[in-house]
């Protein structure tokens, strides 16, 4: 019985130091990169105004959009001409899933703690969306910005923002780097127009909308498809 009893303590105690182990090495390791993320959050920030005071030098047209809203810690909305952009940080710590092949290269599998990621994500909106209050209206992800605790980083999206950074073992993040994802941000929702919605969509509408019209007509509004995860 006292040997069954010192062997259940001597379990619990390899239990409570697993336990320690993963409170000092993963959980740290997760506040580590979530606290480095803010950082580079908010040099997104600063390029982002930046970019858009350098925009506002080369166009003289007021009814342009070229402003942002600083939404706290973890958010910005920028008005780019007829669009709007969200940059937002989530407050989470992601792991790579087990079935990335990424887990195949060297920089990966030689140490797991390279493949916990935080992540910011972009969104592009209609601007009259936002601003005339279109609840119904539809955004798309069209990027989302994924660092490493050791600042080494990759984007997943879409045209030039999903096929130019897709090495994080070289890819180390910098204000350049930074710069270039915001602008090809700002290129990419401008590009891509309002497709006109089939007839047939606009064919019925309820009374409700109707009633509501003047204040804008609550039908979804949203360009063509961006990405998804």
């Amino acid at each position: 019985m006292a040997k069954q009893k010192k062997k259940q303590a001597n379990s619990l105690d390899q239990n409570r130091e697993a336990i320690l182990n993963l409170l000092t090495s993963k959980s740290a390791l997760k506040q580590d990169v979530a606290g480095d993320s803010e950082k580079v959050f908010e040099s997104f920030k600063q390029i982002i105004i930046s970019e858009l005071e350098e925009l506002k030098k080369k166009v003289n047209d007021e009814r342009i959009r070229l402003s942002y809203e600083d939404r706290g810690k973890y958010e910005i909305i920028v008005f780019v001409g007829s669009d709007m952009l969200v940059f937002h940080l989530h407050t989470n710590v992601f792991r790579l899933p087990d079935s990335s092949p990424l887990w195949g290269t060297k920089y990966f599998a030689s140490n797991e703690n390279n493949g916990y990621f935080a992540v910011i994500h972009i969104y592009n909106f209609l601007a009259e969306s936002y601003l005339r209050n279109r609840f119904d209206d539809i955004g798309n992800l069209i990027a989302r910005v994924m660092m490493n605790y050791d600042n080494h980083f990759m984007v997943e999206g879409r045209g030039h923002l999903g096929a130019i950074f897709r090495d994080p073992e070289h890819a180390i993040l910098n204000e350049n780097y930074i710069r270039l994802v915001v602008q090809l941000s700002f290129a990419f929702a401008l590009q891509f127009d309002l497709y006109l919605p089939p007839y047939e969509y606009l064919e019925e509408i309820t009374v409700a909308q109707v009633l509501e019209i003047s204040d804008s007509l609550k039908i979804s509004t949203s360009k063509r498809m961006g990405f998804k995860p």
